[in-house]
Formats: C-alpha cells, sequence, structure tokens
C-alpha cells in the first residue's frame, strides 16, 4: 500500500485551474450526493459549519470512492486540531485567518512531521497511514501536504507578499465575506473597493509563484478571477444550493409565501 498522491497540490503546481463546491451541510450522505457531481475539489467546513472529527471522518469515506479531492478547512490556526485532522487522511486544509507571515509558518509546520515541522506521530491509531499499513507514511506523507492560507483582513493583505513567500505555503484563498467587512463594506464583496483588493492580490500571489484561491458564487465573478488567475475557485455552496432550489420551487406553487429571511436573495456571506 502506498502513500496517497496529491492530486490536487500536483494540478495547482501545474497550474491547472480547479473549480470546486462548498461543504456546509456536515453531513455524509450529502457529501457523497455532491461527490458525484464532478468537481475537481470538495471543502468541508469545519469553521462555519457544525463540524466535528467524527462528521469529518464521515464525509471523507463518503467522498473516497470519487475523484474529487476533499480539502478541509479547520475552525482555526491550531497545530492541535490540525494534527487531528490530519491524522483523519486529510491532505489538503485550508487554514483560516492567517494575517502574517509567522501565522503562516506555524500552520506549515503544524503540518509536517519532525524535523520539518511539529506534527505529533501517532501512525498506528491513523486513518492517514491506514494504520500503518503504508510502510513509507512517515517518510513520505510531507511531501503530499497541500497548505492553503486564508487572507480575509486587511491586516493580512499588507503582509500578502510575505505569507505567500512563507516555504510550504501552496497557495493563498481570499476570503471575500470576511475582507469585505474589514475593509467597511459587510455584506458586499463586490464593492469596487474589495474587488480591486482581489485583483491586486491575485496578482501579488502568481508573483509570489503561488495559486490564488477564492469562493464565489457569482458565475461572472467567478468567472473573472479565473481569467485573472486565480487555481482554485469554489463556485456553489451546498447551504445555498439548497436553500435556493427550495425557495424556487416554493414561489411555482406558492408565490405569495415569502420565507424570512428568503435565500433567494442572499449570497454566500460567511467565508
Amino acid at each position: 500500500m502506498n502513500t496517497p498522491i496529491n492530486t490536487f497540490k500536483q494540478a495547482l503546481a501545474a497550474r491547472q485551474a480547479q473549480t470546486g463546491l462548498w461543504l456546509g451541510l456536515a453531513n455524509a450522505y450529502t457529501a457523497e450526493l455532491l461527490a458525484g457531481a464532478g468537481f475537481d475539489w470538495l471543502l468541508i467546513d469545519g469553521e462555519h459549519a457544525p463540524n466535528e472529527l467524527q462528521s469529518m471522518l464521515a464525509q471523507l469515506q463518503a467522498i473516497a470512492p470519487y475523484p474529487s479531492h476533499p480539502i478541509v478547512r479547520p475552525p482555526w490556526n491550531d497545530p492541535v486540531r490540525i494534527k487531528q485532522i490530519m491524522d483523519l487522511g486529510v491532505q489538503t486544509l485550508l487554514v483560516p485567518m492567517v494575517q502574517t507571515a509567522e501565522e503562516a509558518r506555524q500552520a506549515v509546520a503544524a503540518t509536517r512531521y519532525p524535523p520539518h515541522g511539529i506534527r505529533g506521530v501517532g501512525s498506528a491509531l491513523a486513518r492517514a497511514s491506514r494504520w500503518n499499513r503504508i510502510g513509507n507514511y512517515l517518510h513520505e506523507a510531507n511531501d503530499q501536504v497541500c497548505v492553503l492560507v486564508q487572507i480575509e483582513t486587511r491586516k493580512g493583505l499588507d503582509n500578502l507578499e510575505d505569507i505567500a513567500s512563507v516555504e510550504g505555503v501552496d497557495g493563498v484563498f481570499i476570503g471575500p465575506a470576511d475582507l469585505s467587512a474589514d475593509l467597511g463594506h459587510i455584506g458586499n464583496p463586490t464593492h469596487p473597493e474589495v474587488q480591486a483588493a482581489i485583483t491586486t492580490a491575485i496578482g501579488t500571489i502568481l508573483t509570489c509563484g503561488k495559486a490564488p484561491g477564492i469562493l464565489m458564487t457569482n458565475e461572472a465573478l467567478a468567472r473573472r478571477y479565473l481569467e485573472l488567475g486565480a487555481l482554485f475557485v469554489a463556485v456553489g455552496v451546498d447551504t445555498t444550493l439548497l436553500a435556493q432550489a427550495a425557495d424556487a420551487l416554493r414561489k411555482k406553487y406558492k408565490p405569495d409565501a415569502t420565507p424570512v429571511p428568503d435565500s433567494s436573495t442572499g449570497s454566500a456571506s460567511v467565508y
């Protein structure tokens, strides 16, 4: 048995754009349903969705038979939780609220075994090593880790070049909702100031030789980011897709009934 190859990391290194879908329903059954849709990657959210280790594990197992690459966002840049998530078999992490190069280095160190990092060795208990059935796992695991750090504040933008230059950071994800809030335009990621900041950030990340990423459910903007060079773009959120489809169906039969709030007028704004 061999250490799994991180195909997502390979695609980013080859500058192949990857489109993904955000999973917030915290449910293995819906994760498997969406894994069959053919997205390049699926993001299991541990920051804003009600996910714990057990629900993450169930979703990883549900996605495993499909080509979509699973990414997990931990609730925080916490080496303890990152260690636990990696032992579940996760090879790609999206670490939220990174604002300095030192925080980026901390995220990288948490994903690497010594002497290159601080990840604890517990492979006999871990799905990641298939319970030590992968003989060379401890020697090969570091090379298959993909670290994505999330920039979502003005401070993060100010330190973006330093963050993107950290060795071991594969990609930088721009969080449009929190960024728009920190720039004074909460709930309005399409504001011209926010869009200008995103455009500049994508260029800076590319200049540093790293992969830019973002979540955008507005198709025109998502395609624009891809044209600008974004290499991993989430184009939808499962909760939003379900809410909007349910609202649209209800309106066909009960046009005068309005849910509170009406999700059909909202946007993915918690990322």
